[in-house]
């Protein structure tokens, strides 16, 4: 009898043992699994959710309690897994997919629609001047007054002429694609611009007011 206990005592140990191993293993693959976020991208972090009212302190770039306090408080509201962490589905929601674009799905649809707009809104320029315009949209995309996914922020109403005239729908070529992949990659040759214009067609007397960053081939990059 006493034998009978003692292995069931052992038995009952050992799963448990498994279930803990299992728990910790799992634990350390999500912890791994996390980006380490830049100081530029937790300040990204922090003006997005200010700007939707889950964030009250100042932008500083430091992820503290304040900002884990707001993931918290933004995953709550979109019902995901309250961790304070900027996970895959938590980044997915807020429009920064991008850091885990490597591992998604959505990726070569993005690479694709990126590779569009640089094609019909830029084809005829260097190549520099083509990775700068898709730089410009995934600036957008990490901007904080912009929608917060590439599609989002290439289909803005009356924000790319290409869109209204249709040449968003022409197929791109291997230029568009490599220079689409070099943005992705964080190559930004017009230094961080949220607009381009062409000073010869542009009619719209706002843009100039806007501070110029760089000027490459037929556009003027701003901010």
């Amino acid at each position: 009898m006493k034998k009978k206990i003692v292995v069931i005592v052992i038995l009952v140990m050992f799963c448990l043992t498994g279930v803990f191993a299992f728990v910790e293993n799992n634990s350390n693959q999500k912890v791994s699994a996390l980006v380490t976020l830049t100081t530029e991208e937790v300040k990204t972090v922090q003006t997005k959710l200010k700007r939707w009212g889950y964030f009250f302190g100042p932008i500083t770039g430091y992820y503290g309690p304040l900002t884990t306090d707001a993931v918290k408080y933004f995953q709550r509201v979109n019902g995901l897994e309250q961790t304070g962490q900027v996970g895959p589905l938590t980044a997915k929601a807020l429009g920064m997919g991008y850091l885990y674009s490597n591992s998604s799905n959505s990726s070569s649809s993005d690479l694709y629609l990126l590779a569009k707009c640089i094609y019909a809104e830029a084809r005829g320029e260097v190549y520099t001047g083509q990775v700068a315009i898709g730089a410009v949209i995934l600036n957008r995309v990490k901007s904080a007054s912009f929608p917060n996914t590439i599609s989002g922020v290439i289909y803005q109403p009356y924000a790319f002429t290409a869109v209204l005239d249709g040449q968003i729908n022409l197929e791109p070529n291997a230029t568009a694609y490599q220079a689409a992949k070099d943005a992705l990659n964080g190559w930004d040759p017009s230094y961080g611009s949220l607009y381009y214009y062409n000073p010869r067609t542009a009619t719209s007397s706002w843009i100039y007011s806007r501070q110029v960053t760089v000027v490459i081939g037929n556009h003027t990059f701003a901010i």
